[in-house]
């Protein structure tokens, strides 16, 4: 089977215009791709300005589709309102959020320093935050129909997991908001949907979280049901789905993408308890001087 396969048909997102956060590179990258291939104009954004520009020129090769790089970092709500100016300045109007910016940190919390879990709880749930209310609250004084936010979560938003608590607290707040907000904002035309992923493997992301060797030592492959990972275009399938028409009537839901892994051990990263103290030390050291350099 091939699970590279595009699913939708090719003017399914015409006239849409979508914002991804975190669309430089990885999964971003991936779903704009697709946005882009399905006609609609995406706008990226991250802190990192020359990433986005690259990839930005990129996928318009690729597509022949209309892409803008926007530097934003979302935990601060005045730049994300400067953002969305100027997604309406180039574009005229805005139809879909896509909250995919995020990060996180491998470690036992108690090794964590306060600025660590604010720096995780900033950007994925203050920055999803700051979002979706300004792209709600331009929608609302527009009276724009037929608009939604689409949210990336992870199962351990509602299992948690060990070793990676300021994550799971942040989208478990993600979750939250999406299920609220969904039927709060219905009456305006807004949807609110969020994907629940399991191992879908990127480079910058999996080489940061899992250094080394480790990726070997803890192959999450052989947690999923399925015994293999996800592919990247799988998941911009299904989020091109809940971003375009064909899902009018999908609202407050969360899809869970992940080959059963969560039903087979809750806990993504739970695995990690085998991990002894030693190694723990080692780890640190190596993300610390991947970060200096």
């Amino acid at each position: 089977m091939n699970f590279s396969a595009k699913m939708l048909r090719d003017n399914a997102l015409e006239d849409k215009v979508i914002v991804v956060t975190g669309g430089g590179s990885g999964l971003g990258k991936a779903m704009t791709k697709y946005f882009m291939e399905l006609g609609a104009k995406v706008a990226i954004t991250s802190r990192d300005l020359e990433k986005l520009q690259t990839t930005a020129k990129e996928l318009e090769t690729e597509t022949g589709g209309k892409c803008l790089a926007i530097q934003c970092d979302v935990r601060h709500y005045d730049q994300v309102e400067a953002m969305l100016a100027e997604v309406l300045k180039a574009y005229g109007k805005v139809d879909v959020l896509l909250n995919n910016a995020a990060g996180n940190f491998i470690s036992p919390t108690e090794r964590l320093s306060a600025n660590a879990w604010d720096t995780i709880i900033d950007i994925v749930l203050k920055g999803s935050k700051n979002c979706t209310l300004a792209f709600g609250k331009h929608w609302i004084a527009a009276k724009q129909q037929n608009t939604n936010v689409l949210n990336i979560v992870t199962t351990y938003a509602w299992t948690g997991s060990a070793y990676v608590v300021p994550s799971a607290t942040a989208k478990a707040g993600v979750l939250a908001m999406t299920r609220s907000l969904a039927v709060e904002w219905a009456k305006y035309g807004i949807r609110m949907n969020a994907i629940a992923p399991g191992p879908f493997p990127t480079k910058g992301a999996w080489d940061r979280l899992l250094p080394g060797d480790l990726k070997e030592k803890f192959d999450l492959a052989k947690k999923v049901p399925l015994k293999r990972v996800g592919d990247h275009q799988e998941l911009a399938n299904l989020a091109a789905y809940l971003v375009s028409d064909f899902s009018a009537y999908i609202n407050g839901e969360v899809v869970t993408i992940d080959g059963g892994e969560w039903l087979q051990g809750a806990g993504q990263f739970n695995l990690l308890e085998a991990v002894p103290t030693e190694l723990w030390d080692m780890l640190e050291m190596m993300i610390k001087s991947k970060g200096n350099k």
